[in-house]
């Protein structure tokens, strides 16, 4: 039985015994944590467990429970002097900001850690699992209903390996990125993760989630004070923003402007009845308020520039090269470069892009630079392809 399966199932449900729990963690300088969530039919996350680790003690809390203080929980993980360990940390990073009301740090997502030590692009927790550990992890309880109670002990092992597994893993990765010395690697992933503006919700920049299609000012403004109607509606009924109307919506309203409910009815992006609905009136008033004074309500959106097609070859040349570095030194391409990044150094020498600054200019970019000057090229060997100085 291994150490994941063995020991006492420690479910907290009273402050107290978080208390001293906290207590007991707080004596690790790490803390693996994961959450169990619903939000399908929800804007606002459910929080239905709390899973967290120290480097020898464990358990779950159950924040579902009515009069649980997450207090001492909450001041645990906002502890800078701590790490929060985390396997694709941003969604949890988003409940547990909006708790606290700032975003947990410092962290350690061993997701990006797993692409600086060549385990691949976004890596399920489950394949780290096996590679890492040579685990299994049982998904049988991975889409069940974490908020319905009582939870069973087959849900309560799962949710407990989902940490255990993880300090681990923690140890292992970090242990060689520091052999390797690669943690400042992951540090330009870790730093957006923490970025607050990812987690702020602020209705007025809903729009920037959405595709600008084009520049005139009365389509921004029916587009930002649509989506900032949509993402205030969704708030407030705590309802996903496509329950509330959809993306495809919001860019033929922006495109077609209707001012009546009339109008809107006659979309065909907008469902049937919508116009007139308990919403209709709100959405139509947000049309107007924006085409009466579009300039007032036009976000500053600056117009790329028409720079053209990139250069087909010399672009498909640095994806050779990209994949042959990140073959080289173990490391994922996505955190080198994508492939926007690939397409601006086609077009520029001196594009502003990360893989052209530090270590990844180190590996990559200098070597992209003289492949563009015709420097060096790319050869065939039987070991793949290698650079060759011209």
């Amino acid at each position: 039985m291994s150490e994941e399966e063995a020991g006492e199932l420690r479910l907290i449900s009273e402050t107290a015994e978080l208390a001293e729990a906290c207590e007991r963690l707080s004596h690790s300088d790490f803390l693996a944590v994961d959450t169990e969530f619903h939000r399908e039919t929800t804007y606002w996350p459910q929080v239905c467990l709390i899973q967290i680790a120290s480097a020898d003690f464990d358990c779950m809390v159950d924040p579902m429970v009515k009069g649980i203080d997450l207090t001492p929980l909450m001041k645990l993980l906002a502890d800078k002097s701590k790490v929060k360990v985390f396997h694709a940390a941003r969604q949890d990073l988003e409940i547990f900001t909006r708790i606290i009301g700032e975003t947990p740090s410092p962290i350690f997502d061993t997701q990006i850690a797993a692409m600086a030590c060549g385990l691949g692009d976004s890596i399920s927790y489950e394949n780290l699992v096996a590679r890492v550990l040579k685990g299994t992890v049982d998904k049988s309880s991975q889409f069940t209903d974490w908020a319905r109670r009582p939870l069973s002990e087959k849900q309560l092992t799962y949710a407990r390996g989902d940490v255990t597994y993880l300090r681990k893993i923690y140890k292992i990765l970090r242990d060689k990125l520091v052999k390797q010395n690669r943690l400042d690697w992951i540090e330009d992933e870790h730093a957006a993760l923490l970025d607050p503006e990812i987690y702020a919700f602020d209705p007025e920049n809903a729009w920037k989630r959405l595709k600008v299609r084009k520049y005139r000012s009365d389509y921004l403004a029916v587009l930002a004070n649509v989506a900032a109607w949509r993402e205030r509606t969704a708030q407030e009924m705590d309802k996903p923003r496509g329950r509330i109307l959809k993306d495809d919506a919001i860019q033929e309203i922006a495109q077609q402007k209707p001012r009546t409910a009339d109008a809107l009815e006659r979309m065909r992006a907008v469902p049937t009845g919508f116009g007139r609905s308990k919403h209709g009136a709100g959405l139509v008033h947000a049309i107007n308020q924006a085409l009466d004074e579009p300039d007032k309500h036009a976000p500053d959106v600056e117009r790329p520039e028409s720079s053209g097609p990139p250069p087909g070859a010399v672009s498909e040349l640095l994806k050779v090269l990209l994949k042959q570095v990140s073959d080289d030194e173990g490391v994922a391409t996505r955190l080198i470069a994508n492939a926007a990044d690939l397409e601006k150094l086609a077009r520029d020498d001196n594009p502003d892009i990360a893989a052209l600054k530090g270590w990844r200019r180190q590996i990559f970019g200098e070597k992209a630079l003289l492949l563009k000057s015709g420097k060096v090229a790319l050869a065939a060997s039987p070991k793949g392809v290698k650079v060759v100085e011209l």
